[in-house]
Order: C-alpha cells, then structure tokens, then sequence
C-alpha cells in the first residue's frame, strides 16, 4: 500500500484552495518549482492527475477525495497541538485549518454569515480556523460531501451521507414575488397556467427548481417557465422590485420592501418552506463541532422551526 507524506497531502490541498501554484507556494512558505514537484510526486505514487492545471487549478475526483482526507488531518492535528502545544510546530510552518463548506446561496445571503461570525468570535484557539464556502443549489450540496470534496454542507437532503452526520436546521420560508406593475401586467387574473407560461420568472441557474415547485403546487400541474437567469440571491431581489420578473425570494430578505409596497405576493399566504439540514464530517475535532454548535445556534433562532 502506496504511504502519502503529509506534506505532499498539504500541496494539493493548498494548490485546489488557493487556485494556483504560486499562491500556494506562499501559503507553504516554498517555491512554486518546490510545489510542481510535490504534485507531480504525490500523481505518480497514486498512478492519478489529481490538480487540473488552470486558472484557477481545480481538483479532480480523486484530488478531491484526497483534499478532504488533508483537511480532515490538518483539524485533528490542529486539535493535538491545541492540548500539547510542546507539540506545535514552529510559527513559520504552521498554516491555519481550513473547513470547507458546501452551502446554497440563499442560506448564505440570509443567516449563515451569523452563524460564521459566532464561530469566528468564538474560543480563541477555534476562532484561528478558516472557512472556505462553496455554492451550489440545496438540493446538490450533499453530492460535494459524496464526492469528498468538503466536509460540511447545508442541504435539503436529510439522510446522512456516509461517514456523516445529519442535523435539521429548520425551513427557510420563500414567497413568490413580483413588483406591483409587473403583477398587474402579466397576472391580471390571478395566477393561473396561461400567465405563467407567458410571465418572464427569475431562475438562480439551470439546478433552480423552486419557482416550477411553487407553481406545481399552486396549480397542480407542470408549467413550462420562461426564465431569466441570475446567479445572486440580492440581483433575484432587485430584479423583481425593478420589474424584471416574478420569482421566490426569501423572506427575510423582501420584508422591507413586501411592506413598503415595493413588492407584492403573487397569492399571499401561500409560501414555500424548505427544510434543511447540516451535514458534517464525523470527526472527532472541536474545531469542527465548534463551527456546528454555532450553525445550530444561529439556525435556531433564524428558521422556522
């Protein structure tokens, strides 16, 4: 059986977290020749390409499983030397731990920055930890977790992916919304199959299923949906108070203008609810149930329960 050194585990994380060789070579405090090497070494004892070249590098499958297995190292270790610290290894070669997280974009424009800086307030020794996010749809952000490429996600899967652990967050609440003149032009009657055929709705990307689910229940049948597409949560919210589209936004985040007048609901009191949970690693690291006890926290007062 092939043995990895660790610090050839640490250059391809570093190179797929950083996007290049050179700032890789920063963060490792080496050379980007020195980083070439360890990464065409580490590719030829695997027998695999595990850094697409690039700009920015990315991870293959295996170079991300491998990741994964480097950041799970780097926590536990960064737990170690947090309770032996004659263990520590000398300042310029330490690095600080780096969770990734894969999360969808609403949760991020909504309530998990809270929950971030509760854990980056947190115990000093925790609070030194990174977080990389990644965004993907709800409903896909389980499939980074089985692929080994984070080690936490926000999802709206329930059951855990193996060698995970799975807690409910609560429901983050969606109304459909469109300006008052654009409600006026395209649903004069109401919100029926016809006008939503015709009205222009607003997509996050091609994995954005909420509006066709809302419409699905609301009309009992499918509706072919023309679409824009606008990949940021506050661009989905200015472009249905400018009158660009209809679509389901958050809450939280289209109060204000629901009460100023600046949006109406296409049906009041017929909302969206989607349950989600977290998924996380099961490691045995501080670090990491740090970072979960402050998701937990803030979920809890920010979803709906």
């Amino acid at each position: 059986m092939t043995t990895l050194d660790a610090s050839l585990l640490k250059t391809v994380a570093a190179v797929v977290r950083e996007g290049s060789f050179e700032r890789a070579a920063r963060v490792l405090h080496v050379t980007p020749s020195a980083v070439s090497q360890r990464i065409r070494l580490i590719e030829e004892r695997v027998g695999a390409v595990l850094v697409v070249r690039g700009q920015p590098c990315t991870a293959t499958e295996a170079g991300a499983r491998l990741c994964r297995h480097a950041e799970a190292v780097a926590l536990l270790e960064s737990d170690l030397r947090r309770d032996l610290p004659a263990l520590a290894p000398e300042p310029a070669g330490t690095g600080r731990t780096t969770i990734r997280v894969a999360i969808n974009a609403d949760s991020l424009g909504t309530w998990f920055i809270d929950a971030l800086a509760s854990f980056a307030q947190g115990d000093d020794a925790l609070g030194d930890a990174l977080v990389d996010v990644v965004l993907d749809d709800q409903d896909h952000t389980g499939n980074w977790l089985r692929r080994g490429h984070v080690l936490a996600a926000v999802t709206s899967v329930a059951k855990p992916v193996q060698g995970c652990k799975s807690r409910k967050l609560g429901a983050l609440r969606y109304c459909a919304t469109a300006s008052p003149a654009f409600a006026a032009r395209w649903f004069p009657a109401g919100v029926t199959a016809e006008a939503a055929a015709r009205a222009p709705s607003l997509v996050f990307d091609h994995k954005d299923r909420l509006q066709e689910d809302w419409m699905r229940r609301v009309l009992r049948r499918d509706v072919l949906l023309p679409a824009h597409r606008l990949p940021s949560t506050q661009a989905f919210v200015s472009a249905a108070v400018a009158g660009v589209g209809w679509g389901m936004n958050p809450q939280a985040l289209v109060r204000e203008h629901l009460a100023a007048g600046r949006l109406v609901e296409l049906l009041p009191d017929r909302p969206l609810d989607v349950p989600l949970y977290w998924q996380v690693a099961s490691l045995a690291s501080p670090v990491l149930d740090a970072l979960t006890q402050s998701v937990l926290k803030v979920s809890a007062t920010t979803l709906l329960r």
